[in-house]
């Protein structure tokens, strides 16, 4: 049986590197045979946060923020892939993020991250193990690192160079310790409800 895990993607960009990075997640994922869906914030274009979804009443909500709802609600896990922008987090992707708190409690998130130098993205993938934890979700230690994306990732997404021979043997164990505890928080939610 099949995990549903959710991959959120944060640039608004109009040449948008990471995107390689994101596709790359979906697919490595979909070959080990989780139902997996990309979320691109670009793609569903929230207006800057004025409402959390739950400040609607009830059936009130844009139709945007009701879909969303519904899949983060139906999914076992997330990873969020994540640029850095100066030593901090993508506008786009913390705006999506934003938009929602209950929606994300009791499952595990993974962070992805990446940057056009050699750091990796390392500082937004730290801020982001902070929020997410705030929101309720448990922040799994395995992480991945890419950078220069341009040198680990070609334009169709495909592995290249010694950069991404390293993304390629560091991904299994980064997929293992999601779904491990994927499957940790799905059987414990069957045998207990959540406190709140």
């Amino acid at each position: 049986m099949s995990n549903r895990i959710l991959v959120f993607y944060g640039s608004y960009r109009s040449d948008r590197a990471g995107i390689r990075l994101a596709e790359f997640v979906v697919q490595r994922l979909r070959r080990r045979g989780e139902d997996v869906e990309l979320i691109d914030a670009k793609a569903i274009n929230l207006p800057m946060l004025d409402r959390m979804y739950k400040e609607y009443p009830k059936g009130q909500a844009p139709g945007a923020l009701e879909e969303l709802a519904r899949k983060i609600r139906a999914a076992d896990g997330f990873v969020f892939v994540t640029g850095e922008y100066n030593w901090g987090v993508q506008p786009g992707l913390k705006n999506l993020t934003d938009h929602f708190l209950e929606e994300w409690f009791w499952r595990p998130a993974a962070i992805v991250s990446y940057s056009a130098g050699r750091l990796s993205g390392a500082r937004a993938a730290t801020a982001w193990h902070g929020t997410l934890s705030e929101m309720g979700m448990v922040v799994v230690s395995s992480t991945i690192a890419v950078g220069p994306i341009s040198q680990t990732l070609s334009v169709e997404g495909m592995p290249t160079g010694e950069a991404g021979k390293a993304l390629e043997h560091a991904f299994p164990r980064f997929a293992d310790d999601l779904m491990w505890w994927v499957e940790a928080g799905k059987a414990q939610r069957q045998r207990k409800a959540p406190p709140y």
